[in-house]
């Protein structure tokens, strides 16, 4: 969203002339974004990233999972207290190393 936008009227218009399966293609991405098609040409024309429902649907799964890890770490080590070592030090490794997994594909969305 521009700091303006919310001053300045919207009084100019674009138009385009696409092909029917462009306009449909068009039409198809604006719904899965969940923007209107006049919202989603504006951000596209401005160069900002639009996301698609199912993205950001699939983001916050990625950091619910991550966030799951995070708590089931948490209780390896307080059973790191109570014996078998070796065992929880290799759970622990292979959580860090889905987390880290995790984060960068969190990050790449």
């Amino acid at each position: 969203m521009l700091p303006s936008e919310k001053r300045a009227k919207r009084t100019e218009r674009l138009q385009a002339y696409v092909t029917p399966e462009e306009f449909t293609l068009i039409m198809e991405s604006s719904d899965r974004a969940g923007l209107s098609m006049s919202e989603f040409a504006r951000r596209v024309c401005l160069g900002f990233r639009v996301e698609s429902r199912e993205d950001q649907q699939a983001r916050r799964e990625l950091l619910k999972v991550n966030a799951d890890l995070g708590r089931l770490g948490g209780l390896l080590k307080q059973a790191l207290v109570s014996g078998h070592k070796e065992q929880i030090y290799g759970l622990l490794h292979k959580i860090d190393q889905l987390q880290t997994s995790l984060k960068a594909k969190i990050r790449a969305l």
